[in-house]
């Protein structure tokens, strides 16, 4: 069923069906698999995630807080009067966008007229709608009954990545990479990206979260590392067209943040998540699988990085593991 008349310009709405909610993951096929596992050469397999309950020190807002771990019925605890054996229970309240995480296409939509009948209406990818498909209520309860994050766990996630290393031009300066001077690096550490590929791009900022614990500063948060131009339109474009399935940084937002007065204030994911379907990944620990690859004097690796198949969700944790 089409929920749409008007697509947005530059989207892909219906290139993979009036129902589908995918997205650009569609582009990792087994062919794209296969050609994942044969760059695995060492056996070396690396975790690409901080602990949950990091960032430590400050928060970027309020509203999302460390994991609180609590036991449920028993802690310690005998199974009977007359047994030995001793057990843990516990539960977890966690924001699942704190910490190194996954953005499903139901966290970013817009006000756009898909209708065509002159009235904006709040949409996510492919047409889905605010209220009739991503719901809340007025007991706070939510669930995106499209655009889950569980659609996205049922692709498995896994593909090949390529690391494109930010951190080692700009080291931890703050600096907005646009499409030149992305085009520059990809150049320079000899970066091909193929239609299926997850990039990944490494500015440094979650070893300096890990180096500085409780100590971290919102300077050093907010002020610090490399990330993406979104309001470079050539970038949005390359993002496009180059068949990317996933973008994945190791910053806050993959882009950087502009709350001036403009009608998109993330740009790149109102392109990525609205319009492309394509996924975000942020906040993911990175530094060790890219010092790894520039000693080895290589871009590219096997990623398996599926989120938590949790229906309703519009964000989650993740655990990556990239194998080299």
């Amino acid at each position: 069923m089409r929920r749409w008349k008007v697509r947005p310009e530059g989207s892909n709405w219906g290139d993979f069906g009036d129902d589908d909610q995918y997205g650009r993951l569609n582009l990792i096929t087994p062919q794209r698999r296969l050609a994942a596992v044969q760059e695995v050469r060492e056996g070396i397999a690396f975790q690409l995630s901080m602990p949950l309950d990091y960032p430590r020190g400050v928060r970027l807002t309020p509203m999302r807080h460390p994991p609180r771990l609590s036991q449920t019925e028993a802690y310690n605890t005998t199974i009977s009067p007359t047994s030995c054996d001793v057990f843990c229970d516990d539960k977890v309240d966690i924001c699942l966008q704190f910490s190194t995480q996954w953005d499903a296409l139901s966290h970013v939509g817009a006000l756009f007229d898909a209708d065509g009948d002159g009235v904006k209406d709040a949409v996510y990818y492919n047409g889905f709608r605010a209220e009739e498909h991503i719901m809340t209520n007025h007991d706070g309860h939510c669930h995106a009954a499209a655009l889950g994050i569980e659609r996205m766990a049922e692709t498995c996630v896994q593909g090949r990545g390529v690391m494109v290393d930010l951190h080692a031009v700009h080291g931890n300066a703050s600096a907005g990479v646009g499409y030149d001077a992305l085009m520059r690096i990809f150049e320079q550490q000899r970066v091909t990206v193929e239609p299926g590929d997850m990039l990944c791009l490494h500015t440094g900022l979650t070893g300096l979260i890990i180096d500085q614990g409780e100590a971290l500063t919102t300077e050093v948060l907010t002020g610090s590392c490399a990330f993406l131009d979104g309001g470079d339109d050539k970038l949005l474009q390359w993002i496009d067209d180059s068949g990317i399935t996933a973008l994945i940084s190791d910053n806050i937002a993959v882009e950087g943040f502009d709350l001036g007065d403009r009608d998109v204030v993330l740009p790149l994911h109102h392109k990525c998540l609205f319009k492309l379907g394509l996924p975000l990944g942020e906040l993911w620990y990175l530094r060790e699988l890219a010092d790894w690859l520039r000693a080895h004097d290589r871009t590219r690796f096997l990623l398996t990085a599926p989120p938590l198949r949790l229906p309703g969700a519009v964000g989650s944790p993740v655990s990556g593991v990239a194998t080299v």
